[in-house]
């Protein structure tokens, strides 16, 4: 079996699989082509891959000489019938999807795993998530012109910075811990009244609003909410707001827009300096003003809209994904390194998009 592993477009800085990975593959029999200069932006250089017993081609040569093809984004490429790993948000890319399946390709996306306990190991949203929270509360210390921590000197005392976290989910659990490791004060807010007790475990305070619909089965997504529901919640989150110095947000939907967390009126009660870090700006973002990849100011507020913050550290990302990765290729490879798609398994099956010329999965045929 032969397995090819792509370099990702220009604005991404991951990889499928670091050299140490490979290493893992090749040891097992498993033939691995690389593209020139897919790891160089995470500090991987072909001769890496080489060491590790992978064998570097071009891009042309690496698509028609693998079976599996991995890549983090969708293809532009014309593919051919191949199977293909990688996180491709399928309920927004559905031509794209359908076009893979006209051409046989058969298409796993990751990102569509079931949220289960034995999927955790190759969970790729919490393990890039995990890092995107990390990095918005950095991202946040050096665009906020003030400082984080309490200091009491001679010349006089600096409160600390409060911060509103707007989603417990993996992303903001790990802003929260971080947030607090540099001294700020942390409040949070989320629809899931079962998570007051990690967020409280670590040092914030939970902002509680009574009447919110079961999230518990969304997998970490937030859900839709009664319009009584969006009321009292808007109300709640304004009174935080006007208090707030930084304010972090990661409330997504499956297949659907952001829902608007922070209105219009809510960013102008918040002081000059203010910064807003929306890591939902990719699907259009928690307040009325996100763009994505940009940086938008708006009355004082520096609004920074950015879904790939893991990119920004993409050793360790890389080495995390490429980790999920072979925990699933241990599901769909058998013991002799043949393909082997089982679909008796729910994990298998609930990950694949395409396969047999077909969109398969439910839910992306529902939203077709």
């Amino acid at each position: 079996m032969t397995i090819g592993i792509l370099k990702e477009p220009a604005a991404e800085t991951r990889v499928s699989l670091l050299p140490e990975a490979v290493a893992t593959l090749t040891k097992k029999g498993i033939t691995v082509l690389t593209e020139q200069g897919a790891g160089e932006k995470a500090y991987s250089q072909d001769e890496d891959y080489v060491q590790a017993g992978a064998q570097v081609k071009s891009r042309q040569d690496v698509i028609r000489d693998s079976d599996l093809l991995l890549a983090i984004h969708p293809l532009q490429d014309s593919i051919p019938s191949k199977v293909i790993i990688g996180v491709y948000q399928p309920l927004f890319t559905q031509a794209a999807m359908q076009q893979w399946a006209t051409a046989g390709v058969t298409t796993f996306s990751l990102d569509m795993l079931p949220r289960t306990t034995r999927a955790q190991s190759m969970d790729v949203l919490s393990s890039q998530a995990n890092i995107a929270g990390y990095k918005a509360v950095l991202l946040a210390a050096n665009s906020y012109g003030r400082y984080f921590p309490m200091f009491m000197t001679a010349a006089g005392s600096i409160a600390p910075a409060k911060i509103l976290i707007l989603g417990a989910g993996v992303a903001g659990l790990q802003a929260i811990a971080t947030a607090r490791r540099l001294g700020a004060v942390v409040e949070v807010f989320d629809t899931r009244p079962a998570v007051k007790e990690e967020v409280m475990s670590l040092g914030a305070k939970f902002i509680e609003v009574d009447g919110a619909a079961d999230a518990s089965k969304a997998g970490g997504y937030a859900v839709e909410q009664s319009d009584d529901y969006k009321k009292k919640q808007t109300e709640r989150i304004a009174q935080s707001i006007a208090k707030t110095d930084i304010v972090i947000t990661t409330a997504q939907i499956p297949g659907k827009k952001a829902p608007i967390l922070i209105t219009a009126e809510m960013l102008s009660s918040m002081r000059n300096g203010s910064v807003v870090i929306d890591l939902a700006a990719a699907t259009g973002g928690n307040t009325p003003v996100t763009k994505n990849n940009e940086t938008v100011q708006y009355k004082g507020v520096s609004i920074i809209g950015n879904s790939n913050l893991q990119a920004t550290m993409p050793s360790d990302a890389s080495k995390l994904y490429g980790k999920n990765i072979l925990n699933f290729l241990q599901l769909i490879i058998s013991k002799e390194g043949a393909l082997n798609l089982n679909w008796e398994d729910d994990l298998v099956k609930g990950a694949c998009i395409t396969h047999g010329g077909q969109v398969v999965h439910e839910r992306v045929k529902v939203s077709n």
